[in-house]
């Protein structure tokens, strides 16, 4: 079982908002996003499923993070972290 840890996240808002994260804020650490490597989105047909998007995002210090937005919800979550 995935445990995905709540986080907050600073976006840039264009034509939406939270449309692609710019710094993430877990803990009392706060994360300058370098590059947004990937992006995807999940939904279903099901209601139930939920609709989400998913960033592969690279951090100032070279760390790689995953990071989903529950966007039925409006919610964040850390779901992985690479080392630099």
């Amino acid at each position: 079982m995935i445990a995905w840890i709540p986080i907050r996240v600073e976006c840039y808002s264009g034509g939406r908002a939270d449309e692609v994260p710019r710094r993430l804020c877990i803990g009392d650490e706060r994360l300058e996003v370098a590059d947004v490597i990937d992006r995807w989105y999940q939904g279903s047909r099901d209601p139930a499923a939920g609709r989400a998007e998913y960033f592969k995002l690279r951090v100032a210090d070279e760390r790689i993070y995953i990071v989903k937005h529950d966007l039925e919800h409006h919610v964040w979550f850390l779901v992985s972290e690479w080392g630099r």
